[in-house]
């Protein structure tokens, strides 16, 4: 296949798994001979940044632009962007999280990168379908790649959108680099735990984990990891002293490696009520760590394979998730490279290659 040259756009390089699955398909076809380039709106890194992996920051966004978002600003904003692609000539343009402004570019393949499931975000109507609407104005007759089958189905059908394409790809990834990350030293809890590894916000569901955990009477302990605000930090360590887990369920922060924790683990669990494709789950079966999930739209279902999907809960099922819990403590599923293999790189990076 001829080279050809990428450029990404995402606002930051701080946060969750959107940043980090960019930063690694990038990285992934600079490595196959492409040349690669990867615009930020403003200069905010978090992650381990992979080394050759150009990083330019056209600081498009500031607290200005921030106290006076307007239209009008947006255009300004993808002027300059607009600026930087014509002076590096890609042949494919990416965006991600950074749709509002990038909307108004005009490349001729500029695909936007959906990594959630906006149909299942929100349970008030009128908000939903301000959420739909503006899904439509964003991407009818545009070019869309969704993390998953599940979210390009529910925007076709859910969201009504009529978008030029959407092909559904996965995230790629590379097993060797997450072990290797795994072995690093850390300071981790000592004999069996469970891990939720999740933003602390209230669609990644903890009251429910909390609650079935509790139901399931397990005494391997549950360690949350993850950040957020402090308002729902503090829900979260309320229910923890109402329900009496005081002693089993700790709350251990956010940690830029958390791969040692994922390998250690019993089991990864996710009470979540949308996700894209949770990249959480996929990361623990490439460490060889099962996993719990709910079914919720749109990913997991799509991960669980095999023995796995017996562990894939309804959303709603709590006294389900408890039994799941249970039954992982008593006798935890073995994973192998069958339940991971069609999200491994050499699988998914050629998709990215043919845009």
């Amino acid at each position: 296949m001829a080279h050809k040259r990428f450029a990404f756009v995402i606002e930051d390089l701080y946060g969750g798994g959107a940043q980090k699955s960019l930063l690694y398909t990038a990285d992934q076809l600079r490595q196959r001979g492409h040349a690669v380039i990867v615009f930020t709106l403003r200069e905010l890194i978090e992650h381990r940044v992979p080394e050759g992996l150009e990083i330019i920051d056209l600081g498009v966004v500031t607290r200005f632009t921030k106290a006076t978002t307007t239209v009008l600003t947006e255009k300004w904003q993808a002027r300059r962007i607009t600026r930087a692609l014509d002076a590096w000539r890609p042949d494919v343009v990416i965006s991600c999280s950074c749709d509002k402004i990038t909307r108004h570019l005009r490349h001729p393949n500029l695909y936007f990168w959906i990594k959630s499931d906006v149909s299942a975000k929100f349970s008030d109507p009128a908000k939903r379908e301000r959420a739909f609407a503006k899904v439509r104005r964003f991407y009818d007759g545009r070019q869309v790649i969704a993390v998953s089958h599940g979210v390009k189905e529910n925007l076709e059908k859910v969201v009504g959108l009529k978008a030029e394409r959407i092909l559904p790809i996965y995230n790629p990834y590379e097993r060797e680099p997450f072990v290797a990350l795994g072995r690093e030293p850390a300071e981790l809890p000592a004999g069996d735990y469970f891990l939720c590894l999740a933003a602390l916000e209230p669609r990644k569901r903890h009251d429910r984990l909390l609650r079935a955990y509790a139901e399931s009477g397990v005494a391997t302990p549950l360690y949350l990891l993850g950040k957020g605000r402090p308002e729902h930090e503090a829900v979260i360590l309320d229910q923890i002293r109402e329900l009496g887990l005081e002693s089993r369920v700790i709350l251990a922060g956010y940690h830029d490696n958390p791969y040692p924790w994922i390998a250690n683990a019993k089991a990864v669990i996710l009470a979540s009520d949308a996700e894209g494709l949770p990249r959480v789950l996929i990361e623990a079966l490439m460490l060889h760590v099962p996993v719990i999930s709910t079914d919720c739209p749109s990913g997991p279902r799509e991960i669980l394979s095999g023995a796995q999907a017996e562990f894939l809960v309804a959303p709603d099922d709590e006294t389900g998730l408890a039994d799941a819990i249970a039954r992982m403590d008593q006798a935890p599923l073995e994973v192998d490279a069958r339940y991971y293999r069609q999200f491994l790189t050499e699988n998914v990076i050629p998709q990215f290659e043919a845009l």
